[in-house]
């Protein structure tokens, strides 16, 4: 630590005063950062639930996201800086829960589109006809 810096400051060399003046205070946490960060996380974890719950999750963790950010750029010192953390790292695990959620369910579409198209009565008659041999 630098011998500048006074012992109640925080990593910035701001220091944090309470109303009184005297008392050093905790920094608030950003709203809905930790909400954001497990939201992210389980739309990752649920993205192969056919890709439903995952865009679903995503969604609401990038609105919320959203909504902090402008809380925290309207008074950014008024937070903490690890929440703020949190908060990024949500939105990143947020929007990469979206992206395999959507390739995920286009590929359950297309899956679903090659086997009705495999199993449908034009190509069942290509194999009955396949095991008719003519000598």
């Amino acid at each position: 630590m630098d011998t500048n810096t006074p012992p109640n400051a925080n990593q910035f060399g701001q220091q944090n005063y309470g109303p009184t003046g005297n008392m050093p205070y905790m920094l608030e946490p950003v709203p809905n950062s930790t909400a954001v960060l497990v939201l992210g996380i389980i739309s990752i974890a649920t993205c192969w639930c056919y890709g439903i719950v995952g865009v679903i999750l995503s969604i609401i963790a990038l609105v919320m996201s959203g909504s902090a950010r402008k809380a925290y750029n309207a008074s950014p010192g008024k937070y903490s800086p690890g929440s703020y953390n949190n908060l990024k790292a949500g939105r990143i695990c947020a929007i990469i829960g979206l992206s395999l959620s959507v390739l995920y369910m286009i590929f359950i579409i297309l899956y679903f589109f090659a086997l009705f198209t495999v199993l449908s009565p034009g190509m069942m008659d290509v194999f009955d006809n396949f095991n008719s041999f003519s000598y």
